[in-house]
């Protein structure tokens, strides 16, 4: 995967400017273990997490990609339950590596705002775009956050730099529905990782191919590139 993500930068396919983190739930391959309700039975490492509104048992990806080309630069796989800021620090250094250090954006979810990872992106060099929860600097008004009905709020410019967050959803999305990634048959936080990083090598591959078949438009078509 290191060595795709390498010549597509050459390449010019992927930017690296700005990076977009975000967690995704993968569903277990296993039931809940009927003595211990928050663990799977046949796949002890999976643990109950929140997947949108409810609660199932399974993982999430920690995913870090560059917001233009849509491509992944880093993955971590995790038990469902274990937080979001826990994974972020090690995941941002990876992508600012892959990247050859020209990450000038960091952009996340009010899910990621904390003290010591704005500092510790501030201490690269990089921006970072992440809203403000309730919770946080309430009394301020110019400072980024979103409401519950999605609506982003706050300076302008980091409001329209926001929108690129949704770059990481259509990710996710083709690695669900175009790369098996919903129906994977992994037990184990370690297969598991696994299983994601062919997913994602198969989309750096597919962009490869698209760009060296001089089609860039198709850099992020997967079935196109498969006929």
């Amino acid at each position: 995967m290191n060595k795709l993500v390498k010549k597509l930068l050459k390449g010019g396919v992927i930017s690296g400017e700005t990076v977009v983190l975000n967690a995704t739930f993968v569903k277990a391959y296993g039931r809940r273990d009927p003595h211990d309700n928050s663990r799977g039975k046949s796949d002890p490492e999976a643990r109950v997490g929140r997947d949108g509104k409810t609660f199932e048992l399974g993982y999430k990806l920690h995913v870090a990609i560059d917001a233009k080309s849509e491509l992944p630069l880093a993955v971590n796989a995790a038990s469902a339950n274990e937080n979001e800021k826990k994974h972020a620090p090690t995941l941002f250094r990876k992508a600012w590596n892959m990247t050859g250090h020209r990450t000038k954006t960091f952009i996340a979810d009010s899910q990621y705002s904390s003290k010591k990872l704005r500092e510790q992106i501030l201490s690269y060099g990089v921006k970072a775009v992440i809203p403000y929860p309730a919770n946080q600097r309430k009394e301020e008004v110019d400072v980024l956050r979103v409401d519950r009905h999605f609506r982003t709020h706050g300076p302008a410019e980091e409001r329209q730099v926001y929108k690129q967050r949704s770059a990481i959803e259509r990710v996710n999305s083709r690695q669900k529905e175009q790369l098996c990634l919903e129906r994977h048959r992994a037990r184990g936080c370690e297969r598991v990782n696994a299983h994601t990083l062919l997913c994602m090598i198969a989309m750096l591959l597919n962009a490869l191919a698209a760009f060296r078949l001089n089609k860039p438009e198709k850099a992020r078509s997967i079935t196109m590139i498969a006929r």
